[in-house]
């Protein structure tokens, strides 16, 4: 039989499975083409069908669309394998460079004469003195961050060199210093432990309210306003003229807050502002206060200006939640007298050092601008149908592949923000760590963490990602991160110190209270005699 078109001629014997065309250049579909893709079996199938075709034909059409679905499956597994290996072999050119600075650094230090503790040796057979030990042991625990240990001896039997040195030996002491990852290192020194002749204990400054007392009276007042606020404007004008008549303090604020105080009186012509960024960067050399009039957004604005140290501030609530603003600015004027007349208790609020590290980097420390964030940095999939797809490292060890909706790394101050929706802890602000809590994954077994604040944490989107992952720093600052970028989160060295009402567990305590109704439910009936009842409503 033949089919429908004369040119292109094919013969199918009935009873035999084989198949033949009579002119191979003039087949239904070029057989190149039927390995290559599943649409050339789709092609095949849409043409005009064959009078009295019999089920062999069929046969041989599911036969090639199983090849195809295998070959396409081969071609899937074939990119992904060429991703991960481009993924490795990002990773060891990273690590080369590493090496190779490394080495080069070791030879400048070999070049100046410096001594590695590890290879200290005896030179011609002699000990050397025990106090040139010490010396070395002291220059290499400072330059390398490595605990050196000294055993303790009777100085006075030196001399003698006969006397059995195991009857010398007493408990062994140590120096405890902070390990940092070379000179671009992330990790920064806190005094949380102390230590003598082999004793450790923790210090102090963790478990104790922090307390601001002022050496000298401040001179200077910067006052940051939540815009588009009618009450907002008239307290800060209310603010400013107090301040500047009863406390003879120097004023700053806004450029748009001086044009809207200028606007009203022209006696507000000695009110303070800036020009440009570059006299942004100097504030805190001018400044000895910050008054925030708002919400917590004020206060994370009045944060974000400072990319150094922060000076205090003093956050009055005018927003609507306030778990960073515990003054109210009915009694401003006796709040104000309390801090400026000190002292004044204090919470340090941690923030975070973001830094994104793009494929084309040739080193972990060619990188973006770095961004300050006092809430949370969040890593979500976007406007993407697809699951997010994020590898995440700590100090260079892998954690997990967070496979939904996005990861939150937040700061105390912001655990209860988008941290606390996603499903993370409540964390008191002045306890220093990281919060990692992942957004909507898609695991029964994935629960928030709560990491120590020396970590740096790395974020990575692998290249067999389905689609690009967006970054966000404290809600803006919105950036993409594309296959085989990083995002790179540190603590930041300079805190955030915000004024409190009582304390700043007080403060805490009553934010969560009045802010989120923390556990409020109906009070349990008491059902125990009746004269005890009588005695209790009374």
């Amino acid at each position: 039989m033949s089919p429908s078109n004369p040119d292109s001629t094919a013969s199918f014997g009935h009873g035999d499975t084989s198949v033949s065309c009579l002119k191979p250049e003039n087949c239904f579909v070029d057989s190149l083409s039927l390995v290559h893709s599943e649409k050339a079996v789709e092609e095949l199938l849409q043409q005009t069908p064959v009078e009295g075709m019999d089920e062999h034909l069929i046969e041989f059409s599911e036969a090639l669309r199983t090849v195809a679905k295998a070959l396409r499956r081969a071609a899937e597994g074939k990119a992904s394998a060429q991703a991960e290996a481009a993924e490795w072999k990002r990773r060891y050119e990273l690590e080369k460079t590493r090496n190779i600075e490394m080495e080069r650094k070791a030879q400048i230090a070999e070049q100046n004469g410096n001594i590695d503790c590890g290879r200290v040796k005896n030179s011609d057979k002699q000990l050397m003195q025990q106090n040139e030990l010490d010396k070395i042991f002291d220059e290499c625990c400072m330059k390398h961050g490595i605990c050196s240990h000294e055993v303790l001896r009777d100085r006075g039997s030196d001399s003698s060199s006969n006397v059995d040195r195991s009857k010398m030996m007493r408990k062994a002491s140590f120096k405890l210093s902070w390990w940092c990852k070379g000179e671009n290192g992330d990790q920064h020194k806190h005094d949380i432990v102390s230590f003598e002749k082999g004793n450790i204990t923790t210090a102090e400054r963790s478990s104790k309210q922090i307390s601001l007392k002022w050496e000298s009276d401040p001179q200077t007042v910067l006052i940051l306003t939540k815009p588009n606020s009618v009450s907002v404007r008239i307290l800060c004008a209310q603010m400013v003229r107090w301040l500047k008549e009863k406390k003879k303090l120097n004023i700053y604020v806004e450029p748009r807050v001086r044009a809207e105080l200028l606007t009203e009186s022209s006696d507000f012509n000695y009110v303070q502002t800036w020009k440009d960024d570059q006299e942004i960067l100097l504030l805190h050399t001018k400044v000895d206060l910050v008054i925030t009039l708002g919400g917590d957004g004020t206060v994370l604005w009045a944060a974000s200006m400072f990319k150094g140290p922060v000076p205090p501030i003093v956050p009055f609530s005018l927003g609507s939640l306030g778990f960073m603003t515990p003054f109210h600015s009915e009694h401003f004027k006796e709040c104000l007298d309390s801090v400026l007349r000190g002292p004044v208790s204090i919470t340090l609020r941690h923030r975070l050092l973001c830094r994104v590290i793009r494929d084309a980097a040739k080193n972990e420390y060619e990188t973006e601008e770095p961004l300050l964030v006092l809430n949370e940095v969040t890593i979500d999939r976007g406007i993407s149908s697809y699951l997010t797809n994020l590898e995440c490292y700590c100090d260079n060890s892998f954690v997990t592949c967070v496979q939904g909706d996005g990861l939150i790394l937040s700061t105390t101050s912001g655990s209860t923000a988008y941290s606390l929706a996603a499903g993370g802890s409540m964390v008191h602000p002045q306890v220093p760590g990281i919060l990692f809590t992942p957004i909507c994954p898609h695991s029964l077994s994935f629960r928030p963490l709560i990491l120590p604040e020396h970590v740096t944490l790395r974020i990575v989107v692998p290249f067999n990602s389905r689609s690009p992952a967006w970054a966000s720093f404290d809600g803006k600052d919105r950036k993409q991160l594309a296959a085989g970028d990083a995002l790179l989160c540190s603590m930041a060295p300079c805190p955030v110190p915000t004024a409190c009402q009582v304390d700043s567990t007080s403060d805490f305590l009553s934010s969560i209270q009045d802010g989120l109704h923390w556990n409020l439910r109906k009070t349990q009936s008491f059902d125990g005699p009746r004269e005890l009842q009588d005695i209790i409503q009374i």
